[in-house]
């Protein structure tokens, strides 16, 4: 029903700046909340961050908050985060993630239906 793209990982030295970019397509009108996760090798997923759909409301993680700002743009049908003051145990595959359910708790991976592929960002000391 929706579709998602990221973009944006890359390789930056501790200190350094990276915008991961998720595009979605097909049924956007109705989804109620994009976010973002990531997952370290042989570690469970963590969320970083969310905002719903209308943009009225934002989640950050402790470990980003401060750090990080999340964002969309609705008329590209696409959520930003900024990822600033990058750390090395910032290092993991980051994915976006959506769903349509106002009732999920946004910060529980096994709630969101839709995935995207992942984008690697790797921050080295």
């Amino acid at each position: 029903q929706v579709q998602l793209v990221e973009s944006g990982g890359g390789s930056v030295q501790a200190g350094g700046s990276l915008r991961l970019s998720c595009a979605a397509s097909g049924r956007v009108s109705s989804l109620y909340i994009m976010s973002w996760f990531r997952q370290a090798p042989g570690k469970e997923y963590e969320f970083v961050s969310a905002i719903t759909w209308s943009g009225t409301t934002t989640y950050y993680a402790d470990s980003v908050k401060g750090r990080f700002t999340i964002s969309r743009d609705n008329a590209k049908n696409t959520v930003y985060l900024q990822m600033n003051n990058l750390k090395p145990e910032d290092t993991a595959e980051y994915y976006c993630a959506v769903d349509y359910d106002p009732d999920l708790d946004v910060r529980e991976v096994g709630e969101y239906d839709y995935w995207g592929q992942g984008t690697q960002v790797t921050v080295s000391s």
